[in-house]
């Protein structure tokens, strides 16, 4: 029985350290959020921005789940690229209007992404995720299996194709179970 005290001591030990890596990891998220962010709005305010920053900033807004700003910032980010595509801002912009349900807004953008890199497998697999959430399986295959295509060892696309072949074919599956 004397294992006991130093066993509780040592697992609590073990609990608070873990706990204490947690809140300084956070800690140090938060403040490099914030040093973009007091870097980056100021210059953008005065309209001096690249799209790289405004992409930067978006991207931290994205983070803090604050769409509608990194909406703003994104568009600003494709503006000021003007006629170059810029396939990670249109990709994070698809990104912000999904996270916010506006799915149709998200496909549009996922595509304008590929337009700029067909060979965009996040982009190719954020637009299979859209149209899957809206309800459209066949055209969800097929981003998917362009996800695939190009990344083979892709698990999330592989994980929700498979998903989305056994809902069109629920039948075929158990007929084949069934001999």
């Amino acid at each position: 029985m004397d294992w006991f005290p130093l066993l509780y001591l040592s697992a609590l030990g073990s609990l608070l350290a873990v706990v204490g890596w947690l809140v300084l990891r956070e800690i140090r998220r938060n403040r490099r959020q914030e040093s973009v962010i007091q870097r980056l709005q100021p210059l953008l305010g005065k309209g001096k921005g690249s799209p790289r920053d405004h992409y930067e900033l978006g991207s931290v807004y994205l983070e803090k789940k604050l769409y509608d700003q990194a909406i703003v910032q994104f568009k600003k980010g494709l503006a000021a690229a003007g006629d170059e595509p810029v396939p990670p801002i249109a990709n994070a912009l698809g990104f912000a209007y999904f996270s916010q349900q506006q799915f149709d807004l998200a496909i549009r953008f996922y595509k304008e992404a590929l337009k700029g890199d067909p060979d965009y497998v996040i982009a190719w697999n954020n637009l299979g995720h859209a149209y899957e959430k809206k309800g459209l399986v066949q055209p969800a295959i097929a981003a998917y299996e362009e996800t695939l295509n190009r990344d083979p060892d892709n698990a999330i696309a592989r994980r929700r194709l498979t998903s989305l072949q056994k809902r069109l074919s629920p039948k075929a599956t158990s007929q084949g179970s069934e001999t």
